[in-house]
């Protein structure tokens, strides 16, 4: 056998592995599971951001959404993360998992990628306080399919800013 300078490190068993925590870690019981997407035509262009919030249960309690502006779909990812957190502490929970096809803000908010745009610095200094406020927090990254309901909510945003009909299922 060849040497190696380093030890292998084992993949941890996907049996092991719930959204990066092990599977042995209770999940609050009263938690909020938001899906949220931003999204802007251009990038900068008109903007908006998408979101749906259920209980634990997978029960929808709340769809969030709204035009930006002209803005970047970094500053759109951002501002729905930053709504999410609000509606959150404004209903009196105190345990939220946020679920998000940005692979940027998911690195940036777990401290894995340095934020070093001026703007997306004060975005992610608020999201943080906010963060800082609940009692549980969790954030991860799926691909794009697996959030479709919050992405669809931010394309109506923006359709709407725009003056456009939205196409209703879209």
């Amino acid at each position: 056998m060849p040497f190696r300078p380093y030890p292998r490190r084992k993949k941890p068993a996907e049996s092991q592995e719930l959204f990066g925590a092990r599977a042995e870690e209770k999940l609050p019981e009263h938690r909020l599971v938001a899906h949220i997407d931003g999204g802007a035509r251009g990038n900068p262009g008109p903007a908006g951001f998408g979101a749906v919030i259920e209980d634990g249960a997978g029960h929808r309690v709340a769809e969030l959404s709204k035009f930006l502006g002209h803005q970047t779909n970094n500053y759109a990812e951002y501002s729905g993360l930053l709504a999410v957190l609000q509606y959150a502490l404004e209903h009196g929970h105190k345990a939220l998992e946020v679920i998000s096809d940005s692979e940027l803000l998911v690195k940036q908010i777990n401290g894995q990628y340095k934020v070093r745009n001026p703007t997306l610095m004060d975005l992610h200094g608020r999201a943080k306080a906010l963060i800082r406020k609940l009692d549980w927090f969790k954030i991860h990254h799926v691909l794009r399919g697996k959030n479709k309901e919050a992405d669809t909510l931010a394309n109506r945003a923006m359709d709407e800013g725009m003056g456009r009909k939205s196409v209703p299922g879209m």
